[in-house]
């Protein structure tokens, strides 16, 4: 039987049983045992806890059993938290910037110090496997390291004017209160990544986190109280997936907002992109990607398996820069599948978060699992070749499935998978491989493996993404510019740049000098 200890109440969440097809799925209590008040189950507005009038269940996908119930947070409350935000900031933006830049720090040193605890509610909440959950704390707790540094280098120009009489400087600005709207699969991450570059710069946020996954985001809300950020800066407002539209629409709609920050979505980004149009505010988007891995013939096999594996089926496969459109050359076409297939015999293990030798998870909801057998269905129906898995496994499992004979017209290679599917495409010449990555209409990330340095030249400044990965599976960092191209959203999160998105560039021209 499997039960969580939630803050000293033992809540019972069903029974696990054996799923078809895998190898273990052990019976036993799963502990959630949380320390300093890490279970939150309410809005955060003005540096409170505030019931709504309703609540809404969030659910292990593993067992599909519940874990809480969080508040329903709707209109009104989305409108207190910008109110709030908005008062808060006319003070934040006035802190100096080390002043800002030492209460990150805190933040930060907070997340590492209870790193532990924050995984095991994106285990619980999300199904990521227990070991992901805590890389994922330390990208997300590195955000916040990144912009508490990066706050104290926000420079301005002096610029030499055409007349003796004056001087012009250029100035930035924190643009305000910044509604920032998160997604599932990265459920801290996300938030850190956005807020921390906002509330560097002197901006102050409301943060509507994904309905499946809103407890990391209320833990993270707890945390900022005990580092000290002032009550209005940092709001959370919870919502179920019924009332999730229209409490988007406020937060994109008020005009006391400046900023919209959204990931999720192409489709929804769209929608919010509308919304945030009719007070023309300052957005970023990181929406929908359609990742091309290429596999040339030069390339080292065994470092392209590996890049796969990792790129691939993290997260089992729910990231928005996994790999889903796998392209190998023909000289290496059957040794890379044959490789890759022993690969994911040997690595990959199906299972509970909790359970410490799974590697895949289940995938967030049923609705999830059915896309990725619709396409597996599409493809095979096709031609496509089953070489491992293809089947849909209890509840939101799925086998980790890889496909042979794949053409370019299977429903696996024209949307985003979101799932632990490897379809591989064959192709014979370098302009082949690329007119198939580059049909598409977005373009996040995208990977290549060759040994060839001008094959690597060439093929890094053609492919029409913002993120390239050369012999490199994983390339996510608080240093790096994440965004991209075409449908795949507006700006860039992370790096120096991503402090941009929060800022406005003032001129300011001094006249009537005596010099």
């Amino acid at each position: 039987m499997v039960s969580f200890c939630l803050t000293g109440r033992r809540v019972f969440l069903g029974q696990v049983r054996i799923l078809p097809g895998l190898s273990s799925m052990l019976r036993r209590n799963y502990s959630l045992d949380l320390s300093g008040d890490l279970l939150r189950t309410q809005g955060f507005i003005n540096g409170r806890w505030v019931s709504a009038p309703s609540t809404f269940p969030v659910l292990d996908p593993a067992t599909g059993e519940q874990l809480a119930q969080v508040s329903d947070c709707g209109p009104q409350q989305a409108q207190e938290a910008v109110s709030s935000a908005y008062k808060a900031f006319h003070s934040w933006k006035c802190q100096t910037a080390k002043e800002r830049s030492t209460l990150l720090r805190k933040w930060f040193d907070l997340v590492n110090q209870h790193k532990e605890d924050l995984a095991k509610l994106i285990t619980a909440e999300s199904g990521k496997p227990m070991k992901e959950s805590v890389g994922e704390i330390a990208y997300s707790a590195s955000f916040l390291e990144w912009f508490a540094e990066e706050a104290r280098r926000v420079y301005g120009d002096i610029v030499a004017p055409a007349a003796k009489d004056r001087k012009i400087l250029l100035i930035k600005q924190p643009v305000g209160v910044a509604s920032v709207i998160t997604p599932w699969n990265f459920p801290s991450a996300m938030i850190t990544r956005k807020v921390g570059a906002a509330l560097a710069v002197g901006c102050t946020v409301v943060v509507k986190p994904a309905e499946d996954t809103p407890l990391s985001a209320l833990a993270l809300a707890e945390l900022a109280v005990q580092a000290g950020i002032p009550p209005g800066v940092f709001n959370v407002v919870p919502c179920s997936r019924e009332k999730a539209p229209v409490v988007g629409e406020v937060l994109c709609t008020d005009p006391l907002v400046a900023k919209v920050s959204f990931t999720g979505s192409t489709v929804t980004g769209k929608v919010l992109l509308k919304h945030a149009a009719g007070t023309v505010k300052k957005v970023s988007m990181e929406l929908g990607g359609h990742a091309p891995f290429i596999v040339f013939d030069s390339a080292d096999v065994d470092k392209a398996v590996a890049g796969a594996l990792a790129s691939k089926f993290r997260n089992s496969g729910q990231t928005c820069v996994c790999s889903n459109r796998f392209l190998v050359q023909s000289g290496i076409h059957d040794v890379f599948l044959e490789k890759l297939g022993k690969a994911m015999d040997a690595e990959l293990r199906t299972g509970h978060g909790f359970e410490p030798t799974t590697t895949q998870g289940p995938l967030i909801n049923v609705r999830a699992a059915e896309k990725v057998e619709r396409q597996i269905a599409d493809a095979v129906s096709r031609g496509a070749v089953v070489l491992k898995g293809g089947r849909r496994l209890e509840g939101s499992f799925m086998q980790p499935t890889l496909l042979s004979n794949v053409s370019t017209d299977m429903l696996c290679m024209r949307e985003e998978t979101f799932g632990p599917l490897i379809p591989v495409v064959k192709f014979n010449t370098e302009e082949e491989a690329l007119s198939i990555a580059n049909a598409s209409e977005v373009g996040l990330a995208g990977y290549f493996y060759s040994q060839d340095l001008s094959q690597i030249w060439r093929v890094a400044e053609q492919l029409e993404v913002g993120m390239v990965g050369v012999n490199e599976g994983l390339i996510s960092a608080p240093e790096a510019a994440f965004g991209g191209v075409k449908q795949s959203g507006l700006g860039r999160e992370g790096s120096k740049y991503g402090i941009d998105e929060y800022l406005e560039l003032k001129y300011v021209c001094i006249g009537g000098l005596t010099l």
